[in-house]
């Protein structure tokens, strides 16, 4: 017995992408933009997320030079990992087909928000701040035999501060995800629209 699924999808998905673009076109403007724009939002907290991470991370280290040097990376990088890794998981498979499960979209926008928007920006803000500690000698570096026990011990009050801001960002982006869904559903029941030369 042949199984012949992925032909028929890759033959069915720009007709099912052309037909879903047309439907979601049909919805009100507010929740057109939530779907084709909801990646911006996880991305911007993601970026609050890095910036939060930056400070805690500069008070521990005591870093107090370079705030806008350290800053703008902090929200930046952050900001487009998360928009770009939210849009290729979930918005995009939405938008053509590919995501047809409530639960999985829930499970891919959840795990987006907590690696990409909620751990990805502390994990960075970690050496970012040592080098500027580095730099500006405003901590004790640790010796070639330390490293680890040094960064643990300075990274433990961060995460432990960044766990709420994590969580939220994990929930936000699981929200946003079945929230997307369901207007993409809802977008999928509208009747046909009538036939125009456009």
């Amino acid at each position: 017995m042949e199984n012949h699924k992925p032909d028929d999808t890759s033959k069915e998905n720009p007709a099912l992408s052309s037909n879903i673009t047309r439907k979601i076109n049909q919805l009100p403007e507010s929740e057109r933009h939530l779907l084709e724009y909801g990646s911006v939002y996880i991305g911007f907290n993601s970026a609050l997320c890095g910036l939060i991470a930056n400070s805690l991370f500069r008070r521990v280290l005591n870093v107090t030079k370079a705030r806008i040097a350290a800053g703008l990376p902090m929200a930046v990088l952050p900001f487009l990992a998360t928009d770009i890794a939210y849009r290729s998981f979930v918005t995009l498979p939405l938008s053509t087909g590919d995501l047809m499960c409530e639960s999985c979209a829930v499970i891919r926008s959840g795990l987006v928000g907590l690696f990409m928007g909620g751990l990805y920006p502390v994990v960075l803000a970690a050496p970012v701040s040592l080098s500027l500690a580095a730099s500006y000698q405003s901590a004790p570096l640790p010796e070639k035999g330390n490293i680890l026990t040094y960064w643990v011990r300075i990274s433990k009050p961060v995460f432990r501060r960044m766990l709420a801001p994590i969580l939220l960002q994990t929930v936000l982006s699981a929200y946003l995800g079945s929230r997307q869904y369901k207007l993409l559903i809802k977008a999928l029941k509208l009747p046909e629209p009538d036939l125009e030369i456009h």
